[in-house]
Parts: structure tokens; sequence; C-alpha cells
């Protein structure tokens, strides 16, 4: 039947497109198993640049962890970035643009795609420096972060900063050229060395700089050089003569404006940024400090970049600071929290609940601001703190309670008495330290006195008589030649 020819070949047609579909479907998994898989990038969220002179930082904020390595190459100074795991995108371009005419450390930065998955970035350098590249794991409101902190070969010494800038020389006039670099003045300028340093500097023959080699060992001469200058130079910044000759002790008092850079500190319903508010209070009592012809003050950060809670505290001790102030604005959970508070260190345990929770809050700054664990010293907060003794706590608390009493006349108290917690900025054994919480900036009503110039004056006069009282109580001794 003529029927039956056409029946057969459509059953094995069925059978035969059957097999070449089993086929063509098992060699299409084989090839998609074998072929190799584009690898899934990060994306960068954010780019950020904290210029300053004691170094400058670059965050690259990501949704996850990036891996970098760099080098450097000389004639003319570079730094070389190559992140992997990473595509190139409109917000990392726009770090290019992000870099400041002024950046004392960055001329200018190049972006692109090196090779599939991998980004380079070139830093052009005005100087050399020693960079530190290193990774942060999420903290607060931030992802992951990749940071570059370019420090100095040299680093900023704060002395030599000060005198630079005419702060701290004894005319109240800047320094002829050099003399901020070595640490010397003008003949007559210093008082004269004690014959036996004298001898000890003038037998100790400078090395010429061709005769050092690179792994040549430090000469004990030359650093016994560097000690005295310094010294010199601390005595200088400590003392000046007044119009009839007599040395009169100059006071020298730190202002620390907390938080900054990366840590932008506690923030207001009306978006005012702590880190802000504290720095403009703190510019505002220098000036108001240094009205007075003995005393002179440095400030831990002149500008919005993150210092490290030890490095504060190192400041602090190089310039032999009488005073350590630390300005804050406190925030709570509850927007119905009030008050200006004072606070000192305690070795034993805080003096309240409240205490506890803020000296905790404020400890995480080095959490958040970034540290590079690899060259943080762990050991920093606790040999301070073992170091700490009963009488820079007495002495502090005098501090606090003059301060505070001075504060309560603009303001109102969060607690009538001089709290004590263990703040890591605190820790200096040998520096008076109290920590001002200025108001609390979670208080709509306060944070608008914060933002206030009128109040800003008023909490700064209160301050510098609080200072000047305790001072007048408590009068420093002189400080030694040689420490």
């Amino acid at each position: 039947m003529p029927s039956t020819p056409q029946i057969r070949p459509q059953h094995v047609n069925s059978k035969a497109v059957t097999r070449r579909t089993v086929l063509k479907t098992g060699a299409t998994l084989l090839l998609s198993v074998l072929a190799p898989v584009r690898a899934w990038a990060a994306q960068i969220l954010a780019v950020r640049v904290w210029p300053a002179e004691d170094y400058t930082r670059v965050t690259l904020e990501n949704d996850a962890a990036l891996k970098a390595t760099h080098f450097i190459v000389k004639d003319p100074e570079r730094m070389v970035v190559d992140i992997e795991g990473l595509e190139l995108n409109p917000t990392l371009k726009s770090l290019v643009a992000k870099i400041q005419s002024n950046d004392p450390y960055i001329k200018q930065v190049r972006v692109g795609q090196n090779r599939p998955n991998v980004v380079r970035l070139v830093f052009d350098l005005k100087e050399e420096i020693t960079p530190q590249v290193f990774t942060l794991a999420p903290a607060g409101n931030y992802k992951h972060r990749l940071i570059f902190d370019l420090y100095p070969v040299k680093p900023v010494d704060p002395i030599a900063a000060m005198i630079e800038k005419g702060d701290w020389s004894s005319d109240g006039k800047t320094p002829p050229s050099g003399a901020a670099a070595t640490g010397s003045a003008p003949k007559g300028d210093m008082p004269p060395l004690k014959p036996a340093e004298a001898e000890a500097l003038a037998n100790a023959p400078q090395t010429p700089p061709d005769a050092l080699k690179p792994n040549t060992k430090p000469d004990p001469r030359a650093e016994l050089r560097n000690e005295l200058k310094t010294a010199e130079a601390q005595t200088r910044a400590s003392e000046k003569t007044d119009k009839n000759g007599k040395l009169i002790r100059m006071l020298t008092v730190v202002l620390d404006p907390g938080h900054g850079g990366e840590d932008p500190g506690a923030s207001g319903k009306n978006g005012s940024r702590e880190k802000d508010i504290v720095l403009a209070i703190a510019k505002r009592l220098k000036t108001k400090i240094e009205e007075f012809p003995n005393m002179r003050v440095m400030l831990t950060r002149d500008a919005d970049y993150f210092v490290p809670l030890g490095t504060r505290v190192d400041k602090a001790r190089k310039v032999q600071a009488d005073l350590f102030v630390s300005i804050h604005a406190d925030a709570f959970v509850q927007s119905t929290a009030r008050g200006s508070s004072v606070f000192v260190l305690s070795e034993k345990g805080a003096s309240s609940s409240a205490a506890r929770w803020l000296a905790d809050k404020e400890n995480l700054a080095d959490t958040i601001g970034g540290v590079n664990v690899k060259n943080h010293d762990r050991q920093l907060a606790s040999v301070l703190l073992d170091l700490s003794t009963t009488a820079q706590i007495n002495d502090s608390l005098k501090l606090g309670k003059s301060v505070l009493g001075e504060i309560g006349g603009i303001n109102r108290l969060h607690k009538g008495s001089v709290e004590q917690a263990g703040f890591a900025v605190l820790k200096a054994p040998d520096i008076p330290s109290i920590l001002i919480e200025t108001a609390f900036i979670s208080n709509p009503e306060e944070e608008a006195k914060l933002l206030d110039d009128g109040y800003q004056n008023q909490l700064a006069d209160a301050i510098v008589k609080g200072i000047r009282h305790y001072f007048a109580k408590n009068p420093p001794l002189a400080k030694n030649r040689l420490t």
C-alpha cells in the first residue's frame, strides 16, 4: 500500500532527530562547562581624597574586598597601583577630578583599564613618599574600603612645623629661613647650652652626606646632635623673654578636634556633622587662647582628615603639652538628651553606664576612620593606660571641674560633675587631659546652638576661662632642657 512507505520514513526520521537533539544538547552542556567564565567584577561605590600636611589619604569604597599591588617608579616620582577584580566605571574615573592643586603630595592621578579585570592607577607625586596600602572591612556606614595613605619620607615634626608657622617663635615673628628645619635660631635667640652639652655637640663632627651609604648604621654622634637640636627647639617653644629680659614660662595647650576625614563622628537631623562643628570650635578656641602672650596652641588636626587616637596623644607628648583638650559633640539614640559634659580618664572603670557607653563609642574612631593594623601599635593603648598615674588623673579632674563650671554658665549641664571613663585619647601619662562634649548634636535645639557663631564664641570663652583658672591654681613646673 502506498501509505506504508510514507509512515516508515517518518518513524525513522523521528528517532534520528531525537538522537541529534540529545547529542547537540550534551555538546552544548560540555562546552559550557569547559568554556572560561568571565569573573564577576566588584563595583566602586565612592572615591574620596583627604589631603593634609601629615599625609594624604585616598579611599576607594566598594561592594567587595579588593586585592591591590603597588610599586614606586623614580624620575619622576610615581606610585603605580594595580587593582584586581575591577572594571573601570564612572565613579572610579571621577578620582581624577578630586585631586586638588594644593595637595601636598599628589600632583595628579591617571586611571585606566590595564587589562581585563585589572584597573591601574598612576599617582604622579610632588615628592618622595612612603605609601601604606591596606583594606578595611565594613564598619559603620561604610562598605569595604581600599586605602592609600601617602606619607612624606621624613615625617612632619610638630615643633618644627609650629616654629615654621611662626606660632611659637619667641618674638612672635616667623624665624629666619632654615631655623625651622634645623631647630636652630639666630644667635642669642635661645638660651645657651650647658657646658657638658656644648662640649658633646662640639665633639660630634658632621658626617659628609656623600659618605653615607644606604645600609650605613645610624651615627650615634648624629643622633646626639639631633637630640640636642630637638631639646633646644622644645625649650624655645616653652620659654619666652619679656621686655625686661625676664624668662616667661610658655604654656602649651593641645586642642584635639574629634573625628575627621573618613570618620564623620555623630550627625544631626539637619545634616550637620560632628567633625565639622568641633573643628570650627577648636579654631575659635585657638585664636582666643593665643591672645594671651604666655600661651601657645597646637591642633591635632587643622583640616578635615583622620588622625588615629594614638597619634593624637603622641602629638601632644612630642610638643610637651601642658594640657590636652579633646572637643566633641555628643549624640544619643533619644533626641531629647541634652547638656554639656566633661570627661577625664578612669583607671578603675566608668563613673556611669552612660560614660562607659560614650567611651566605647568614641574609642571606635580608629575602626571607623581606618587604621593600618600592620603599622598600628596594638600595645599603645594598654601601655599608656599602665603608665597613667594617679597624679595625672587628679590634675585632669581639677582641670575638668574648672572648665565644667564655666561651661555651666552658658549651657545646661548633662551632669553636674566631671565624669570618668576609659577614653583612649585621654591616656597621655604625663599630661592633664579632658574630653569636652559641647552639646548633643542629636538634639535639634542643641544642634542649632552648635551651628551658631554666637554660641561657639561663648563656649570658647568659657573653656578659656576654665583653663586660665586651672593654671592660676596649678602653675606648671619648668620644663627640662633635655628630656
